[in-house]
């Protein structure tokens, strides 16, 4: 079979080039404004710990709130500075324990470790990647602070369940919507139903800006002014730092760019939904697992994920018909070099380790035509047939 490839010659693969093309004008016009008006950050923009980053950081936020469904919006310059301010407003300090899950970034633990904090690992389901609500029971302790709730690949957690959990033990839920923009479960946005909610704005992203960016959602008063505080160095005012905060605040260009480019994120999305429906058409006859969508979330497909035991030879049939494809999280965090000294081990975590062995991500993206995704399926047709899937 010959090779797939894109308008010259390039192998078919998730592309972010059009997302951040298309609408380059209306982003050129945003962004001359903000270099025009010198609003380029708060103190250029004048000092106000609210307004970073002038009015086109202020309001991508009101934006952003009102479209997750939240009362208040903090951006960051990474979700990982979100997670961190998250971790922080929480209280979470020496000793106190954080479940989360181990099939995710690092950055879910790190951010718990920075603070002092024990990560407990909990495992996931073998069905949609998230948090079991079991596995989360059964790790808490008296010592434990707070649950991190990952949508992995644009699929929500089951959310209610672990509300329940946490108001039953009186535990604070942060919601890490880094991979789930627009998710929704049982009609809510997700990042709106916890404590507190964080988005990752990485050029990859769903909706992605031109670096890094990222936001913290909550409903709560008190939590938003201290994601506020420890965006910029946990000043209540200027000189004044009531908390041990650091730089994390989103760029004005970056906000001016968001703010363009969210108008277009609900296309994006139905469109993500279009073409992982053409691969779970195209797909329905091969041995490979397609992802799932349970009755109530609304999947953003992030990522496309199949599964099979034969994954890395999959793989490289795959990409030697011109398909490129991505393996997200080979390894869980709790294997992972930097946590060779915790008390976990392989075997701990089998549904985790299972995933990290057997899932495979294929090209997805907005643009993604229909004759793309079904060269791309008819590949993997072929591909598990020759590797004996």
């Amino acid at each position: 079979m010959p090779k797939l490839a894109l308008k010259g010659g390039t192998p078919l693969r998730t592309n972010l080039f059009p997302a951040h093309n298309f609408i380059g004008d209306d982003e050129k016009r945003a962004v001359i404004e903000v270099l025009e008006k010198g609003k380029l950050s708060g103190f250029l923009a004048g000092w106000n710990p609210s307004f970073f980053g002038g009015e086109k950081v202020r309001e991508f936020e009101q934006r952003w709130a009102d479209y997750v469904g939240a009362k208040h919006a903090v951006t960051f310059n990474s979700n990982t500075s979100g997670l961190f301010a998250a971790i922080g407003a929480a209280g979470v300090g020496p000793g106190d324990e954080v479940i989360v899950t181990p099939y995710s970034m690092s950055a879910t633990a790190t951010v718990i470790i920075a603070y002092n904090g024990v990560p407990v690992f909990a495992d996931i389901t073998d069905d949609i990647y998230c948090l079991d609500p079991q596995e989360i029971q059964n790790k808490i302790t008296p010592r434990t602070k707070a649950i991190m709730v990952t949508d992995v690949f644009g699929h929500a957690a089951d959310i209610d369940e672990i509300m329940a959990i946490a108001a039953e033990h009186n535990l604070i839920v942060i919601e890490d919507a880094a991979q789930a923009h627009g998710a929704e479960y049982k009609g809510r946005r997700v990042g709106s139903i916890g404590d507190m909610g964080c988005f990752s704005f990485y050029p990859g992203k769903n909706l992605g800006a031109y670096g890094e960016g990222g936001a913290v959602v909550t409903n709560d008063d008190g939590y938003q002014k201290t994601i506020r505080m420890l965006r910029d160095w946990g000043q209540s005012r200027r000189y004044h730092h009531d908390l041990k905060g650091f730089n994390y605040r989103l760029e004005g260009m970056q906000g001016a760019i968001l703010g363009v480019k969210l108008k277009h994120l609900d296309a994006w999305t139905n469109a993500r939904r279009r073409n992982a429906a053409l691969y779970n058409k195209s797909l329905a006859g091969a041995d490979v697992e397609s992802p799932l969508e349970m009755n109530y979330s609304r999947h953003v497909y992030h990522v496309y994920a199949v599964r099979t035991p034969s994954r890395d030879s999959l793989a490289k049939e795959l990409n030697a018909q011109g398909v490129q494809t991505g393996i997200h999280y080979p390894i869980p965090v709790h294997l992972q070099e930097a946590y060779a000294d915790s008390a976990y081990r392989a075997g701990d975590f089998p549904h985790a380790e299972r995933a990290a062995a057997e899932v495979l991500s294929l090209p997805m993206f907005p643009e993604l035509t229909e004759e793309q995704v079904r060269q791309a399926s008819e590949a993997v047709l072929n591909a598990a047939t020759s590797v004996g899937v």
